[in-house]
């Protein structure tokens, strides 16, 4: 009670020091750098990263791009070339010109070379830049670009993807926590018994979530998903402590007269509470640490440490609000909507071997469904860019005026000779799907020697331990088709050069699904395996673990199974999160209901006694936490244009609900059918007569 006291008592300076540390959150935040390319997160000592690594310190190139030109005379391309090269971070911008005058016939170049770069009255150039993909350098060349070529031309590349992602989530961003905080406020206000808490509750929250948003500049930057999605999920799974508090402090109003001993005996009970509920939201997160993938880690520790905050700002903040503003607070307060529970858990009960019988149904095509899905999710992450976005109308004129889908770059050993280049290049280019192949040799032919090309030229392909090389490709980024492709293309390659190394958005993509695959097992596992200990140290059972992560995962299994059967395609990051987040916000209900019954089952009360009470009274407050968490993902899930955010926010919304529900209907019946077994596996639990097990 010493800590509890203390914050009664140092009410006025806590909330003064609460809203001084706004200031330097604000300033953390702002200066906190977001990063919007997914592939920086890949394992650093793969091939597909070791070789940018390699073309940056052989070429000084980084990220790439086509610029598409329409109906434009070649003088005047020329001169746009030109322009282009003088933009800073420009390392270079190949066109035609770049290997013959502009006097020569473009029709004299050799034909790859001509059909790669022309089409129609369309003309195609290849820009390098000498910073990686999302270097603030080169998206701000990427942005020059854009305005000196005009609506004659447009820009493809992941550059050009990352700056319109850049610019949607910077407007939608704000729009999320508005939509969330909005709904979350309206659910409150209609669930709980106070028109005025809930917004004290989003006052407490908004300072925790902005120390948390804050305190990121420590990492150095954050990924643009953690950035959307932190403070709405911080709101969501942390707004559960304060509405623990607000029911606590009311209820020792009526033993104690005096409100600060009463809010010091709230704040102790909800500490203990609320710590216990905490730690299975943060093994959650933390689980995502475990990914070789390493936005799991940016993501879990922002919101590990969002979840730790909020369980700080609730004992300290919150009270000193609730005091301050106690009359007010008691002035607006109001009958709940939500019924006595008391019938409905006597005829749950009744009825448990029908709940029984459907958890069992379930399981079957829940899990079926669930695993469909996985393998349903798709990596390409120009997918999850609105059509409108100039990204996407350029990528669509690249393959419609083209016919390039992908683009992979190619690092050959300088030391290896014409002839095998040659060779490799023929084979290379009768593998399915592949266009052509650009480099020296594209440019100069079969009887042409390589030594009447301008050095300008040879220097920008050929460097001192690495040649380069571009394959254009029919199939899409992230197909199967491709990535079949690519494990051609690697074996040829390696036939031919052991060192050699096959680079670009579409290697990236195939070592991330590879690697995400995996990811997804071991994030599994580990979030099963922490929680599994947590309720085992909670509820010191041995079978309770079992039954409460039962229901859950069946939970997950139905939400992630309705994707499959309603034909929506998730991008691969959603089920990964979506497994972990879900099972660590939404167990707490589980643990909530489990202790009241042990609590009523240890003190005599039969079976069917003891389950009703603990589902009468703990359903109202997992129905306020679960219709919370929906309503603050729902608004966001609906109107986010980043199929990302969408997607994760929508199945949050879908699984709070899922798990309420089950956890209402299916852990009631769990509890009676295995009531025996969970006294016998429980520490603590005195094992009745059978008289007494009713």
């Amino acid at each position: 009670m010493r800590f509890s006291r203390f914050i009664v008592k140092s009410r006025v300076v806590i909330l003064a020091l609460a809203i001084a540390l706004l200031v330097p959150s604000a300033i953390g935040m702002a200066a906190t750098r977001v990063n919007y390319d997914m592939l920086t997160y890949l394992p650093g000592d793969i091939d597909t990263m070791v070789g940018q690594d390699e073309l940056m310190n052989e070429f000084g190139k980084g990220a790439f791009s086509f610029v598409i030109i329409e109906g434009m005379s070649d003088e005047d391309v020329s001169k746009l070339r030109d322009r282009i090269e003088t933009v800073e971070h420009v390392e270079s911008a190949i066109w035609y010109t770049s290997f013959a005058d502009l006097s020569i016939p473009k029709e004299l170049l050799p034909d790859k070379l001509y059909d790669a770069f022309n089409a129609g009255d369309a003309t195609m150039m290849a820009v390098f830049f000498d910073g990686t993909t999302s270097e603030d350098g080169t998206m701000a060349a990427f942005q020059e670009i854009r305005r000196i070529c005009g609506e004659q031309c447009f820009v493809s590349g992941m550059t050009a993807m990352v700056l319109d992602l850049k610019d949607v989530c910077r407007k939608e961003e704000p729009i999320y926590v508005a939509i969330a905080v909005a709904l979350a406020v309206a659910v409150m206000m209609l669930l709980l018994d106070s028109f005025l808490v809930p917004l004290v509750f989003m006052a407490s929250i908004g300072m925790a979530i902005l120390y948390n948003m804050g305190t990121n500049v420590l990492l150095g930057e954050i990924s643009f998903i953690t950035m959307a999605l932190a403070a709405v999920l911080q709101l969501a799974v942390t707004m559960d402590y304060s509405i623990f508090l607000w029911h606590s402090y009311n209820e020792q109003l009526e033993t104690y007269a005096d409100k600060q001993e009463a809010m010091a005996v709230a704040i102790q009970k909800t500490l203990s509470s609320v710590v216990g509920s905490s730690i299975t939201t943060v093994a959650g997160f933390v689980a995502l640490c475990f990914m070789s993938f390493k936005l799991g880690l940016d993501m879990g520790l922002v919101m590990a440490k969002g979840v730790v905050l909020g369980v700080i700002g609730c004992v300290t903040i919150l009270p000193a609000m609730v005091l301050l503003l106690d009359k007010p607070l008691q002035r607006t307060r109001h009958k709940a909507l939500i019924p006595d529970m008391q019938k409905f858990a006597g005829a749950v009960t009744k009825a448990f071997p029908v709940f029984v019988a459907l958890f069992v149904l379930l399981v079957a095509p829940a899990y079926g469904a669930y695993r469909q899905a996985n393998g349903e999710v798709y990596y390409n992450l120009g997918a999850a860019m609105p059509e409108y976005m100039q990204y996407s109308i350029a990528q669509r004129k690249l393959e419609d005026t083209f016919h390039v889908a992908s683009t992979h770059m190619l690092l050959v050993d300088a030391g290896t000779s014409e002839k095998d280049i040659q060779a490799m290049i023929d084979e290379m280019e009768q593998v399915d799907g592949v266009k052509y192949v650009l480099g020296l040799e594209s440019m100069t032919g079969a009887t042409i020697p390589r030594e009447i090309l301008p050095k300008r030229i040879v220097e920008k392909l050929r460097g001192k331990h690495w040649e380069l090389m571009l394959i254009n490709s029919d199939y899409a980024v992230a197909s199967d088709e491709v990535n079949a492709q690519l494990g051609t293309l690697n074996e040829i390659l390696k036939k031919y050069d052991q060192r050699g190394m096959l680079i670009g958005e579409a290697p990236c993509m195939k070592d991330m699904i590879e690697i995400t695959d995996h990811d997804f097992q071991v994030v599994n596992l580990v979030s099963i395996a922490a929680i599994f200990a947590i309720i085992l140290l909670v509820t010191r059972s041995v079978s309770l673990p079992f039954i409460l992560i039962a229901v859950i995962e069946l939970a997950i299994f139905i939400n992630l199974g309705c994707a499959h059967y309603l034909k929506q395609s998730l991008p691969f990051i959603a089920p990964i999160c979506i497994s972990t987040i879900q099972l660590g916000a939404t167990v707490d209900y589980a643990i909530l209901m489990t202790t009241r019954y042990k609590t009523e089952r240890t003190a005599g009360k039969s079976r069917r006694e003891a389950v009703a009470i603990a589902l009468s009274t703990s359903a109202p407050s997992i129905l306020v936490s679960g219709m919370g968490l929906f309503a603050a993902t729902f608004g966001v899930g609906l109107y986010s244009d980043i199929d990302i955010i969408s997607s994760i926010c929508m199945l949050l919304a879908r699984g709070a609900i899922i798990s309420m529900v089950l956890v209402i209907l299916a852990l009631p019946a769990m509890l009676m059918l295995f009531d025996g077994l969970i006294r016998r596996t429980t520490l603590g639990m005195r094992v009745k007569s059978a008289k007494e097990e009713g």
